[in-house]
């Protein structure tokens, strides 16, 4: 709606009320103070993001490091298990080479001493390293002790031992003892040795 003025009068101005300096600082005081708390929060807020993400790389290398550092330690139990079972090989090769040093001079030696002696017969050998255990049987007792005397003058066995000795009761028609002995198997210091000479039969 057009308002019209009739009377001639001008209108008073609305007059404006001043603004107090001090409110006025106090405003902008207030401004600036929390301009510069946000400016203070966001550079620290800056500062922590950053010291977060430097954590997060050092954790982040530090897992790798970890992650090396368990491949390594599954190579060494690998290696540790591969030479394990390659000790083991070596082991049984070496057991092997042992036993089978002065195979052919064993049966050599072990064939005169029971060629030496009458009415005896082997049926075991068994040889673990150098320790012999022998089980045979025999016509009589003296054969025995004739057998265990070979043995010790061949120069091949030390120790000899006899373990055990009995009449076997299963053969009723012939007389036979059955005996079990240990030994030391070596080989003569001398390469060339001589033969004992033979015992006297019967």
């Amino acid at each position: 709606m057009i308002r019209i003025n009739l009377l001639g009068r001008v209108r008073p101005k609305a007059q404006r009320k001043a603004v107090p300096l001090e409110a006025t600082m106090s405003m902008v005081l207030l401004i600036l103070s929390l301009v510069a708390a946000f400016g203070l929060l966001y550079v620290h807020y800056l500062q922590m993001d950053k010291e977060a993400r430097q954590v997060r790389i050092h954790i982040q290398k530090q897992q790798g490091e970890k992650a090396r550092l368990e491949q390594l330690k599954a190579q060494v139990e690998n290696f540790e298990r591969e030479k394990l079972v390659l000790q083991q090989r070596i082991n049984v090769i070496e057991q092997l080479q042992r036993n089978r040093t002065g195979g052919q001079e064993l049966l050599d030696a072990m064939a005169n001493t029971v060629s030496r002696t009458d009415t005896l017969w082997l049926t075991a050998v068994q040889r673990k390293g150098e320790s012999l255990t022998i089980a045979g049987a025999a016509g009589s007792v003296n054969a025995v002790a004739n057998f265990i005397t070979e043995l010790k003058r061949s120069g091949y066995f030390q120790l000899v031992e006899i373990k055990e000795t009995h009449q076997d009761d299963s053969s009723r028609t012939v007389q036979v003892f059955l005996f079990t002995l240990t030994a030391q198997f070596a080989l003569p210091n001398s390469a060339a040795v001589t033969p004992a000479p033979p015992t006297g039969k019967g």
